[in-house]
């Protein structure tokens, strides 16, 4: 079974992957639920973006180069880590007791205006109070530790993109 998918077929995973958590993120939490993303938030989708427009890349142009597939699978790769290590950011930050919280500062949008893009991203990973609040639990899961999954499962496509690269997969047609 492993063996029938190809590279193409599994950049075409992390593309609809990409699509996936982007509506669900935008049309259902922001649109539907009304739930306005947080400085954590923007920057998991962000990392997502990346991947997708890698992914894409790699979909569409298929190149025929290991090197030039390599460097579409680390640009990739490194969209998804991105959002998976802001992901494990904000979770460890709504576990936290509530006396270590940090407390709410001015939005993202203040911060882009004000501070040079260095402060901005230590003010956005230290987080604040509202990076901590739990607004909606399915199945048990906040919505970073849902985020988290799906990452960890896109970083394991990427892993057989990988073992693609290096072995091809040879389809008897």
């Amino acid at each position: 079974m492993l063996r029938a998918i190809t590279y193409r077929q599994l950049q075409v995973v992390l593309v609809i992957g990409a699509v996936l958590g982007m509506s669900y993120a935008l049309f259902f939490l922001q649109r539907y639920m009304g739930f306005t993303p947080c400085p954590l938030c923007v920057f998991q989708r962000i990392g997502l973006i990346v991947m997708g427009v890698f992914a894409l890349l790699a979909a569409i142009f298929h190149p025929k180069s290991k090197a030039v597939k390599i460097l579409l699978w680390l640009g990739s790769l490194i969209g998804i880590v991105w959002s998976t290590g802001v992901a494990a950011r904000h979770v460890w930050l709504q576990h936290l007791p509530a006396d270590q919280v940090p407390s709410c500062g001015p939005g993202l949008d203040y911060w882009l205006d004000t501070l040079p893009m260095s402060q901005v991203m230590n003010q956005v990973f230290a987080g604040s109070g509202e990076c901590a609040t739990i607004d909606w639990i399915f199945l048990g899961l906040s919505i970073p530790e849902q985020s988290l999954i799906f990452f960890s499962v896109l970083i394991l496509v990427h892993i057989l993109i990988l073992l693609r690269i290096w072995r091809p997969a040879t389809l008897n047609h």
